[in-house]
């Protein structure tokens, strides 16, 4: 039995602490903030329940199995799934509107056709045909298993994509999201469907490799799927799961230094100048030279600081529609615009906007009230002053204007605006600029992936949103399982089979 010290209690963090701690290890939480779940934040205020994170979870098979291999009481038992259905709802800038039933291939593609037209689902389930394929071939090396020492594997885009005959000039094909919207879907809806699944992760779909074409795939194929309560229950879960099997946690412990002796991890160095043993160290952070000496990132995947969310919390008054949808995807008017703000730092004027609009009571103080959350993807705190008081007022009126689009008589509804903002982010986790991570992409010469799970200095690793497989709430579980495999089994650990 080891002492094991894990650095951050983000959902990855956790994952793996707790399978650790089933393992018999004494396992010790440092947390910087006040409380747990990383991204799965929740804001509570008269009755108003918020997520200021993801709002529904996918593959909900990653954290079945965490709650089966940590005791007795499965998922199910803990908090309360339900389907969303329809998945999502999308206006477009035509005015078209679309509702895309959840987990259906064949609703999807009649929903596509009656809404866009005859040969748009059509268009849309072959390439799904297309990421499905990539999906076979990159799963298991892409999320199933640590990162090899030689990721040579993922450096080749396993998608499929569609070799187009030119007279006189040489085939072309997509090797990015934008080529694929372009060469393969040949219709600006869907091409705005797609930008929209990249821009929701914080992916630029202009150098997104193909492969991301498994993101939408994933979420069409396995379904979208809500925590009664809000996405914060998963979390409180997983934290409950942890205590159940002795994790310690340490809340307002800022850990600044990965301690090293004889060339191994030894322990951890907290803000306060005290140190504690560990014969394994599990960093649930963003790594950084003090955290994870030696451990390399890829700054070709993207800008040193990636974009994060832009979050308006309403408070209104009235009843939820009864045809009201969970999630409604309000489409930019002009992508390229979009993209070219929010990925090279400056303010979107015409952004796409999320409405989520829970039918959960446990969000609002009763049925004359409703909760709704209005969300953006936006340039990082920095290049950005996301503190400006007049900036944040004006965009959340940005925000709220274009959700009016899905929530008819917005604006004479509303009770109370908060608004939070990549500021707010970088503040409370530590991530530069706010900035939320990106799940890990094959393709690209590897330049989509994260750092591996286990690291060049024996005895650390990484887990969470910012180490392989990457971000979201799946992915990060994923890491932990992957993270507690390594420790447990030793370098010789492949992956579940």
């Amino acid at each position: 039995m080891a002492r094991i010290a894990v650095i951050g209690a983000g959902l990855g963090a956790m994952a793996a602490a707790a399978r650790l701690a089933v393992a018999g290890h004494r396992v010790t939480v440092y947390e910087r903030s006040g409380t747990y779940g990383g991204s799965l934040g929740r804001h509570a205020r008269d009755g108003f329940v918020f997520d200021t994170g993801p709002s529904l979870l996918h593959l909900p098979a990653v954290y079945r199995d965490l709650f089966v291999k940590t005791g007795k009481e499965p998922l199910e038992r803990c908090v309360t799934l339900t389907q969303a259905d329809p998945a999502s709802r999308h206006l477009f800038a035509d005015g078209t509107v679309v509702s895309l039933p959840n987990a259906s291939r064949a609703g999807v593609t009649g929903a596509l056709d009656g809404a866009l037209g005859t040969g748009a689902g059509a268009r849309w389930a072959g390439f799904l045909d297309r990421a499905g394929t990539a999906w076979d071939r990159s799963r298991r090396p892409l999320l199933e298993e640590p990162l090899p020492e030689d990721p040579g594997v993922l450096a080749r885009d396993p998608y499929p994509a569609v070799r187009r005959r030119r007279v006189l000039r040489s085939p072309r094909q997509a090797s990015t999201l934008a080529g694929i919207s372009a060469w393969e879907l040949s219709d600006p809806r869907l091409a705005a469907l797609l930008d929209g699944y990249a821009l929701s992760y914080g992916l630029d779909p202009r150098r997104a490799p193909a492969a991301a074409a498994l993101l939408p795939y994933m979420e069409q194929t396995f379904g979208s799927w809500y925590v009664a309560g809000g996405m914060r229950a998963l979390a409180d879960a997983v934290y409950e799961r942890c205590l159940a099997r002795r994790v310690e946690f340490v809340f307002g412990a800022e850990v600044v230094r990965t301690v090293e002796k004889d060339g191994r991890a030894a322990g951890v160095e907290l803000a306060d100048g005290t140190t504690a043993e560990a014969g394994h160290v599990v960093v649930g952070a963003r790594p950084s030279p003090e955290l994870a000496p030696g451990t390399a990132g890829h700054p070709e995947a993207a800008p040193a600081r990636m974009p994060g969310r832009f979050v308006v919390m309403l408070s209104l008054r009235g009843a939820r529609d009864a045809g009201a949808v969970h999630r409604t995807v309000v489409h930019t008017e002009d992508g390229p615009a979009e993209q070219d703000a929010v990925f090279g730092g400056r303010v979107a004027e015409c952004p796409t906007v999320t409405v989520v609009r829970p039918d959960d009571p446990a969000t609002r103080p009763d049925e004359a009230h409703e909760a709704v959350t209005l969300t953006a993807t936006v340039a990082p705190h920095g290049p950005v002053d996301w503190t400006d008081p007049a900036l944040r007022e004006r965009y959340a009126g940005v925000l709220t204007a274009r959700a009016s689009r899905a929530v008819p008589g917005l604006g004479e509804r509303i009770l109370r605006t908060e608004i939070r903002t990549p500021a707010e982010t970088e503040a409370e986790t530590g991530a530069a600029g706010g900035s939320v991570p990106a799940p890990a992409l094959a393709g690209a010469s590897g330049g989509f992936l994260l750092p591996g799970n286990r690291t060049a200095l024996p005895g650390l690793y990484l887990a969470g949103g910012w180490a392989h497989p990457g971000g979201g709430p799946a992915h990060a579980g994923m890491s932990g399982a992957l993270v507690a495999g390594l420790v447990v089994e030793g370098d010789g650990f492949r992956g579940s089979r």
